[in-house]
């Protein structure tokens, strides 16, 4: 049986902070790069509390811990975010992709434009599950890795080639990332990752709906749930005429005329 608390609420609570929080990222990132100092030390106040707050969170296995590690989380990989799309962390490349390459040593190139971004991503979510490792509450840790997750698989996606491509979220100053996008096309990678998520969305509302109700553990497999299921959305977004504009336009700047022949190599969320 469906449950408000335990199921509706977290529902909504992700899907708002989801719209919200890729706005203000968006926002920022594509704001005057004197203004990106100040988002820096902001976004760095942010992921230092973020990470503050689940370690508090993870003491506790009540429902009240639980969104505060969720939230927690998502301070954290607001902070990656900004820090890539600000330019501050991307990778020991910053130009476009040589003319001709091809297999190996395009993916050489491609690579070293995120390989910085990548490292830190990976070496915090180690930090989060050792931290997590034994405590109550590891929904921070789980929120994390599993936005990871997504998001290195529509990053690879785009590298390959996806049939939607987009560039009205990418900032200015990262244009040069659309050279390394794959060729508008349809591919069993795609489609599989896309079946892959939904199974562990399935899994995810599996517990949840099996969960005590109420419980913290129908609150956390309900975010998490939910969290997956957007990753499905946006890597639908990649297969399907969306725009990102048609969400997000509010916190982008007017352009003179919105590319739309490449995607971010980012995705469009604070998730994938």
């Amino acid at each position: 049986m469906v449950s408000w608390e335990g199921h509706v609420v977290p529902f909504i609570a992700t899907v708002a902070i989801w719209f919200i929080a890729t706005g203000l990222i968006a926002w920022a990132d594509n704001r005057e790069h004197t203004t990106f100092s100040r988002s820096m030390k902001i976004g760095g106040v942010a992921g230092i509390g973020g990470l503050v707050v689940i370690l508090f969170a993870s003491l506790s296995a009540e429902v009240w811990a639980v969104y505060l590690g969720f939230v927690g989380a998502l301070m954290v990989w607001g902070w990656h975010e900004l820090a890539f799309l600000t330019g501050a962390a991307a990778g020991p490349r910053r130009g476009p992709i040589d003319p001709g390459l091809t297999g190996i040593a395009r993916f050489r190139q491609a690579a070293s434009t995120v390989m910085h971004h990548e490292v830190a991503l990976a070496l915090t979510a180690l930090l989060l599950i050792s931290l997590s490792w034994d405590v109550p509450n590891q929904i921070g840790a789980s929120v994390f890795v599993l936005m990871f997750g997504m998001r290195l698989t529509s990053k690879i996606n785009l590298f390959v080639g996806v049939p939607n491509t987009t560039s009205e979220m990418l900032p200015e100053h990262l244009a040069y990332l659309k050279s390394y996008f794959g060729p508008n096309r349809m591919t069993l990678l795609l489609v599989f990752s896309i079946a892959g998520i939904t199974a562990v969305s399935v899994w995810f509302a599996q517990i949840a709906l099996a969960a005590p109700v109420g419980s913290a553990e129908m609150v956390g497999a309900s975010l998490l749930f939910t969290l997956s299921l957007l990753g499905v959305l946006e890597h639908f977004f990649l297969a399907l005429p969306f725009r990102d504009g048609m969400l997000w336009g509010w916190a982008l700047p007017k352009r003179a005329a919105p590319q739309r022949d490449s995607a971010t190599l980012q995705g469009r969320n604070i998730t994938t």
